[in-house]
């Protein structure tokens, strides 16, 4: 008999992140009975799935409840388990904000305005979350070595970093354009981190551009707005 709550796993770890549309992925986001059945396989090994309604994709990640012992279990607490350096987590931070918080802005604006339509029509019916792609800014490269660069490590090292973030999923470079990948919506708790970043040091740095009023008087340093990394989808390394 074909154990689907098995091979939907087996797909999340080998391949890192289902569409929603995905047979299997719809499934696990609909039926409860097999949601329930999967978040047991998953916490059995430590896991949980990783899903937001505003996002295109699912994923996996460590459990919260089995996160001190995978992110602190040597001698010092490690921010990620893809090996990625400081300068690395800071430009991913970056570029969450640049892209994923004008995006949820933007979806959050369209459904009310579709909300508000709505109320005008007798038998109107919800409609879903707007994951339209196009809501999702394209940063361009030029653009974010001018105001990052030297905060970031240089010409060199972004580049050399951007090819790292955009070969584990969290963006993706077109002619030098960077886009959002798959993880990236995925890779932090919005609800955690948004905040910290809005009101820390980041809200500063990236005054102005943006579409949202990005508004702080933190003066810790850029890498502190990382801390919540240890919430990303882990996959490739379990």
């Amino acid at each position: 008999m074909h154990d689907e709550t098995a091979a939907l796993v087996a797909r999340l770890l080998s391949q890192r992140w289902l569409p929603r549309d995905d047979v299997h992925a719809r499934k696990a986001l609909l039926d409860e009975a097999f949601r329930e059945e999967l978040d047991r396989r998953l916490a059995g090994v430590g896991l949980e799935l990783r899903e937001h309604p505003y996002s295109a994709y699912i994923g996996v990640a460590v459990a919260r409840s089995h996160e001190r012992h995978v992110f602190g279990g040597s001698d010092s607490w490690i921010s990620n388990t893809l090996q990625l350096d400081r300068d690395a987590i800071a430009l991913l931070v970056v570029l969450w904000a640049l892209i994923v918080l004008p995006k949820r802005q933007r979806q959050v604006e369209r459904q009310q305005a579709e909300a508000d339509a709505s109320q005008t029509l007798m038998f109107a019916e919800a409609k879903p979350i707007s994951r339209d792609p196009t809501l999702s800014p394209v940063v361009a490269e030029r653009t974010l070595l001018a105001d990052f660069g030297d905060k970031l490590g240089g010409k060199t090292r972004v580049n050399f970093n951007l090819g790292l973030l955009a070969r584990h999923g969290f963006i993706v470079r077109r002619k030098g354009e960077l886009a959002e990948g798959p993880l990236l919506d995925l890779v932090f708790d919005y609800e955690r981190t948004a905040r910290r970043i809005l009101d820390g040091a980041l809200g500063d740095l990236l005054s102005g551009l943006t579409p949202r009023d990005l508004a702080g008087d933190d003066d810790e340093p850029l890498y502190d707005e990382t801390d919540d990394l240890q919430d990303s989808e882990v996959t490739s390394d379990v």
